[in-house]
Formats: structure tokens, C-alpha cells, sequence
């Protein structure tokens, strides 16, 4: 079905904006799909082309075969995904296949498919990135496959030539991590850069705790849900609770251990999250980068995360403009000479300067 769509799709663009370049975007979950959609949307004049997350060889055939729901590779995902495509009225090239393209937007380097590694990339940080755990030292000093990790081992493939990131203090951590600083942009992220907007919003309900749960289980860690349930119930200390549930988990086990654990609470699994923080008196978050969200609006935020250092990485508010500074980079390395650019790439194994920084490019 998706095939179809996407030939059809391809065909009806080519004949008439065949001499424009071409940019495909790679999306993956709804924060990425709407992150690429809101740089596209600032690239006039070259041809878009938009492709569920996909993978090669070994990844693919575990894929096809629903070993990987848990991740961007899974069909909820990927339906998702298709179905704000199509909702948009979006070209889609499944795979990158039907052309050559002079520039790839991605938001994960954790997997780099073979068939966009020699062109010129552009990685845009997602979200929020997850812990350093032993698996991460494992990925970076032994060079395992970076998705082992998950989110901790963003920016370590080195396979682009710029990397946009959402604050000075995210930049700092990459460059900790081993990240070029001469590839580190920081520009800020669309979807966490406008965060007062949340606050229009139609949500029904307020002054309510809002616990924000994370798929741990369903991605293999550790996760007491019990207990967390029942400390959530400590910190409402009897005012209304809403739990949203995170799209991978399995919805009715959630419901279930909910119902019993904190009965009268009301349990969403759709809906803006944004909106529902936004509204809330106080936020219980677990690994999420929802957590941003609620610091960034003031809110009491309770997390397994280290609050202060999520402060120190909250992403520049800079009145929704992230996606248009990213537009501009795009646009800078896709009209840059091939052997420029190749060029700078060999400079920035050693530089310690922001190359792609506010004065240099935006």
C-alpha cells in the first residue's frame, strides 16, 4: 500500500520539478515527523520528499518481521507516520529509493541507512537524550551498533556535516560526549522552542497532576510501575490525576495496574501532551523529554531525571523560529560546493570553532 503511494507521489512531482534540487526528510516517531515538516516548510524551491524511518540488511528483516515495535522502526510508528503524510498531502519516498538527493534532513544518527551515508546530511536533535548507561560506554568505546544505545549515542555516527542541537548546554554535552564542536549548530529545536504557546489550548481540564509514563518495559529497562503509580498518588495527596500514556506502551497492562493502583484517576493514551502540561498544577514525568516542557513553564516537575542538569539543557525559547534557522543551514550546505564542504569536514576534526554558530551562518 505504502509503495504505491509513494511511486504515485514520486511520478506526479517529477516531471514538472525535475530541474530543482531535492531534499529528503527521514522521519520517525510524530516529533520527528513534525520536526522535518516544519524545516520543509521553510525550503522554497526545491523538491521535498518525506520517508517513514526504515532500515537495511539485518535491522530490515527484524523489522518486517515485528521484532522492533518498540522503536521508530515499529508499524505504529511507521502508521503514524504515513498517515500525517498523507493527512498534509506530503511526497513520500519510502526508502529514499526513486532518486539521487542533493540533501538528507534526518533526526537520529543512532542508525545512518547505506543508501544516504555519502550525501550531504543534516542530523537535528530530537528531543531529550537518554542517560549514559553502561550499554552506551559499551557502544562508544567498543564501536557497537549506536542503536543499542537508543538516544544516548545521538551524534556519535560522525556521518554529517551539520548536527543542529537545542541549547548551548546540549552543545557542551556533545562536545563531552566526542561530537566535532565545528559540526555543532545550535539553533534551537522546533516543537520545544515556543513553549509558552501551550498555553492556548482547549484541553477541558485544570490544576489536575498529570503523570507523563515512559515505554521502559517495552523497551527493555527496568521500570517498578507499581511503585511509581503509587508515589504519583503520594504527590497528588488526593487532587485529580491524569496519566498519559506514552504511545509504545502496552496500553491495557497500563490501564489495568492504573485502575487498581489509583483508582478514580483519568487515563488518556491520545491527546497533546503539550496542552495537558501546560494546564497542569504539577508534572511527574519518567525518562521524557516532557520534562522540558514543564521546567520551561515553571511548573513543580517530579522525574528520574536530574532536574538540574535538565536545566542547564533546556532548549532556547526563541518564539518558534528553530525550524526556519535550520531551513537556512539547509540551504548553505545543500548550494555549498561538494569539495568545500568535504573540506570543512576534514578542518573540523580539530577545530574547536562553531563553523555552522549564529555568526558564521544565521
Amino acid at each position: 500500500m505504502l509503495n504505491n503511494f509513494s511511486l504515485k507521489s514520486v511520478h506526479l512531482y517529477s516531471d514538472f520539478k525535475a530541474m530543482k534540487k531535492s531534499i529528503l526528510f527521514v522521519c520517525g516517531s510524530l516529533n520527528q515527523t513534525s520536526i522535518m515538516h516544519q524545516i520543509s516548510s521553510h525550503l522554497s524551491g526545491y523538491n521535498h520528499f518525506f520517508t517513514p524511518f526504515y532500515a537495511d540488511g539485518f535491522l530490515k528483516k527484524l523489522s518486517e518481521a515485528s521484532w522492533l515495535e518498540f522503536t521508530i522502526l515499529g508499524e505504529r510508528h511507521r502508521n503514524n507516520t504515513e498517515a500525517y503524510l498523507r493527512r498534509e498531502g506530503l511526497a513520500v519516498d519510502y526508502g529514499g529509493r526513486a532518486r539521487d538527493y542533493d540533501l538528507v534532513v534526518t533526526g537520529t544518527d543512532t542508525l545512518v541507512q547505506k543508501n544516504i551515508r555519502g550525501n550531504r546530511l543534516i542530523l537535528v536533535q530530537e528531543g531529550i537524550m537518554e542517560a549514559e548507561s553502561f550499554l552506551y560506554l559499551l557502544v562508544k568505546y567498543l564501536k557497537l551498533p549506536r542503536f543499542l544505545a537508543n538516544t544516548a549515542a545521538t551524534g556519535l555516527s560522525d556521518v554529517y556535516d551539520v548536527f543542529c542541537v537545542a541549547s548551548q548546554g546540549y552543545r557542551d554535552l556533545f562536545i563531552r560526549k566526542g561530537v566535532k564542536p565545528g559540526k555543532i549548530a545550535v539553533t534551537g529545536i522546533p516543537n520545544f522552542d515556543n513553549i509558552v504557546s501551550f498555553y492556548d489550548n482547549d484541553f477541558p481540564y485544570r490544576d489536575y497532576v498529570l503523570v507523563a509514563t515512559s515505554p521502559l518495559r517495552e523497551t527493555f529497562r527496568r521500570d517498578n510501575r507499581v511503585k511509581f503509580i503509587r508515589q504519583a498518588r503520594e504527590v497528588a495527596d488526593g487532587r485529580q490525576m491524569i496519566f498519559k500514556l506514552h504511545p509504545l506502551e502496552k496500553l491495557n497492562r497500563a490501564r489495568r495496574e492504573i485502575e487498581r493502583h489509583a483508582p478514580g484517576a483519568l487515563v488518556l493514551s491520545d491527546g497533546n501532551t503539550d496542552h495537558m502540561i501546560a494546564n497542569c498544577a504539577e508534572l511527574i514525568t519518567q525518562y521524557s523529554s516532557v520534562t522540558f516542557i514543564g521546567l520551561s513553564l515553571g511548573k513543580k516537575v517530579h522525574s528520574l531525571l536530574d532536574l538540574d542538569e535538565m536545566r542547564s539543557l533546556l532548549p532556547l525559547q526563541n518564539g518558534g523560529t528553530s525550524a526556519n534557522k535550520i531551513a537556512r543551514i539547509c540551504e548553505k550546505v545543500i548550494n555549498m560546493p561538494l569539495e568545500e564542504l568535504r573540506g570543512r569536514r576534514a578542518r573540523q576534526r580539530y577545530s574547536q570553532r562553531a563553523e555552522w554558530g549564529s555568526i558564521d551562518l544565521l
